[in-house]
């Protein structure tokens, strides 16, 4: 979670949330921090990670299973991406196929997508995040972006 956060720089962090309230208590924690936005993890059992994202107050939601997560330290993050910087956001051309898709394309926008002028955000780009779909599973990446004439290429 603290890699994600890492990648928003306008994200705000709350305490860990009793598994044993009701979900609907996001939505009221949500509107404390004066959020439109909200992704929340859900542990089960020790084994399952979900994924909640949703628009506070009134929706809609979306629940992901969460597969393959690699940290940043343990992919050894070579990248050298400016903290704060913003992303240019990449979908793969099938999110654009149903209204499915296209719903949490718009999502992901929104969520994803650092709000220009934001105090905690530069202006900056330097990096994309990708999402791709294949074996119907949506798969996200982050890429550092090097001008041609950088890196040794």
């Amino acid at each position: 979670m603290a890699d994600l956060r890492d990648l928003l720089p306008h994200s705000k962090k709350d305490v860990k949330f009793d598994a044993k309230a009701k979900l609907f208590m996001v939505n009221e924690v949500c509107d404390m921090k004066n959020c439109n936005n909200c992704i929340f993890f859900e542990a089960r059992k020790g084994r399952d990670l979900y994924m909640w994202m949703a628009k506070t107050p009134e929706g809609p939601s979306v629940k992901f299973l969460v597969e393959n997560l690699h940290t940043m330290s343990e992919l050894k993050l070579t990248g050298n991406c400016l903290k704060g910087s913003r992303p240019i956001l990449f979908f793969d051309k099938t999110f654009d196929t149903t209204p499915t898709y296209k719903l949490l394309k718009e999502m992901f926008i929104q969520i994803f997508g650092s709000p220009k002028g934001h105090p905690k955000v530069k202006p900056f780009i330097d990096h994309q995040f990708s999402f791709f779909i294949a074996d119907n599973r949506i798969w996200f990446r982050n890429y550092q972006l090097v001008k041609a004439n950088e890196g040794g290429a």
